[in-house]
Formats: structure tokens, C-alpha cells, sequence
């Protein structure tokens, strides 16, 4: 293996424009399998934007994304979703299905044109159900969930995909405060199991505890890329969040809180 497929993500002098408006600078990172990399900034700075850039699902402006040590451009599509899978912000649902049947959805990039789930493709859908605490309804229809137990569905979809790598637009999403914790566990768990993570999240306080690394856009087109403590910077978060933030250290951790 040589060193650059040693990471499962790499962004090489990035940067992001949407039409007049640049979202971000040049910044380059690295993630390899243990890590999880977290993307912060305020409402509209562009982090699920960046987010899909990384999922190859659109072209940066500058710079490149490699996906194990490859641009993108070099992947087969069906072998690049059995690589990286992605969970968005939404899932719409517009037909009736089984929450079984929804967490199968995750096994298609492993099927052949014509393929069928087997038993084994199951028993992962049912196992990765019982890892978001939905074993018990999972023959109930998809358009009578909570917002909350539908969040966990699409995480239990993504589950049963396995790939290495997972990219989170706000996993933490309609949950309440203990499938928030669980749902971060659940992935970090994963990551020191060998994947990567790589999530868009909203608080400041669960990127502390969670990351390893820390992307942070101010949504003026600056960017700061590194380790969680050296970007996780009470000036830079105030900076980027246009507010007054402060950290207060105790017990062993560090919390942002607003002024």
C-alpha cells in the first residue's frame, strides 16, 4: 500500500465557490481510518455543500478530493458507495415501506443488477436496527415514525451499508439528548474500530467531545482546519459565529458557552 492510500479521505488545496460567493478558502486535510473529522460553522456557511464535495457528489472549485489515495474520477460508482457512505439531512419518504425493508436499502451497493437481499443481507439490516434501538418495530411503516425514529432508520440504512467511510450531515438531527449521545458513541465506537467519520454538526460542545479533527467556516470564506484543540479556539469560534463564545474548563473538560 503506498502512503497516500493509507487515508480514507484527503482534500488537496481546497476551495469552494457557489456562484459570486466563496464558501471557503484553500485548506487541505487527511483522515485516516480511526479518526472522525467534524465540520462546524454557522447557518449557511457551507457545510453540507463541503460535506458533498467530499462525498464526490459535486466538483470542488479548486483543488481535488482523493477517496483512498483516488480522485474520485477514478472510482467506479457502485464501488465508491461500497467505500463512502453518506446520510443527509433528509430522507423522503414517498412510498409506504417497512422499516426493514428501508434498512436494506444499505445493501444495494453490494448487489449484483439483478440481485436480491439474502438471509446474511438481513440479519445485517436487523442487527444494525438493533444498534439504533429499532429491532422491535421493524415491520412497521416508515410513514408512521417520528421524525426521531425516522433519523434512526436512515442511520440504520447507513449501518447496513458498512462502509468505511461515513459522512453525517447532522446526525443528531429530530434526536432527543440520549439517542443524540448514543448516535455519537455509536459512530466514535465505529471509528476506533478502524473506520472514519467524518459529521456536520451544530454544537460546539459534542464537536469537543466527539472530534478529532475540526474544519470551522465562518461563512465569510475563512476556514480553519486542524486538531480539535487548535481550531476549537473561543476567538475563532467567536469570530466564526459573529458572538461572543468563551471556554470554561472543569471536571476534566472543556465547554464553549455564549456570552
Amino acid at each position: 500500500m503506498n502512503a497516500a492510500a493509507e487515508f480514507l479521505l484527503e482534500a488537496d488545496r481546497l476551495a469552494l465557490k457557489v456562484g459570486e460567493r466563496w464558501l471557503c478558502c484553500e485548506f487541505s486535510l487527511r483522515l485516516a481510518a480511526g479518526e472522525c473529522l467534524v465540520l462546524l460553522g454557522p447557518n449557511g456557511a457551507g457545510k453540507t455543500t463541503l460535506l458533498h464535495t467530499l462525498a464526490g457528489l459535486r466538483l470542488p472549485s479548486v483543488g481535488e478530493v482523493r477517496l483512498g489515495g483516488q480522485p474520485y474520477a477514478q472510482w467506479d460508482a457502485l464501488a465508491a458507495a461500497r467505500f463512502r457512505g453518506l446520510l443527509p439531512q433528509q430522507q423522503p419518504d414517498h412510498f409506504s415501506a417497512t422499516v426493514l425493508q428501508t434498512a436494506l436499502v444499505g445493501r444495494h451497493p453490494h448487489l449484483g443488477r439483478w440481485g436480491w437481499e439474502s438471509d446474511d443481507d438481513v440479519a445485517l439490516a436487523r442487527a444494525a436496527l438493533a444498534e439504533v434501538g429499532l429491532a422491535d418495530i421493524a415491520e412497521r411503516d416508515i410513514l408512521n415514525l417520528s421524525g426521531g425514529e425516522r433519523q434512526r432508520v436512515s442511520i440504520a440504512a447507513l449501518l447496513t451499508q458498512a462502509p468505511r467511510l461515513f459522512l453525517l450531515d447532522e446526525p443528531t438531527n429530530h434526536l432527543d439528548l440520549h439517542y443524540q449521545v448514543a448516535t455519537l458513541e455509536l459512530f466514535a465506537r465505529l471509528a476506533r474500530g478502524g473506520r472514519g467519520v467524518v459529521m456536520v454538526l451544530h454544537d460546539i460542545n459534542l464537536a469537543a467531545r466527539f472530534a478529532d479533527h475540526v474544519i470551522l467556516l465562518d461563512g465569510r470564506g475563512g476556514v480553519a482546519a486542524g486538531s480539535r484543540d487548535e481550531v476549537l479556539q473561543a476567538d475563532r469560534l467567536s469570530h466564526a459565529y459573529n458572538h461572543p463564545i468563551r471556554r470554561v474548563c472543569g471536571d476534566g473538560r472543556k465547554v464553549f458557552l455564549p456570552d
